[in-house]
């Protein structure tokens, strides 16, 4: 049962990456690859709360390893991060490159442990 799950909601946050990403890229197109990073960060966060009411005896394990592993995992996109990061820097754009990595990577784990914080104090 958890493997379906997985897949199903590994599903529908791939799905909801597409229309988060389409929704950003149609108000903001610009050379840096904002919607990626939002989506990671947002992403990370929701993953740091389910975490955090797992830590708390909110969330069971079943949940969390079907919505961690299965929409988290659907959601996010670091692989994609990464290929922008090197396009990036293919188009010369170095500065761009290494915020967009080390960025991604710093605003990331911040929103995994402020995910984990909330999910603990509110839950």
């Amino acid at each position: 049962m958890i493997i379906a799950l997985v897949a199903v909601l590994g599903g529908a946050g791939a799905a909801t990456r597409f229309v988060v990403d389409g929704l950003i890229r149609s108000r903001w197109s610009a050379v840096f690859p904002v919607a990626t990073v939002v989506v990671n960060v947002t992403g990370s966060l929701l993953l740091g709360l389910l975490v955090g009411a797992s830590a708390a005896g909110v969330v069971g394990e079943p949940l969390l390893t079907a919505a961690g592993a299965g929409f988290c995992g659907g959601y996010t996109t670091f692989s994609t991060a990464m290929v922008e990061t090197v396009r990036l820097v293919q188009d010369g754009r170095l500065r761009r490159a290494a915020l967009n990595a080390l960025g991604t990577g710093v605003l990331t784990v911040a929103a995994v442990l402020g995910g984990i914080a909330l999910g603990q104090a509110l839950l």
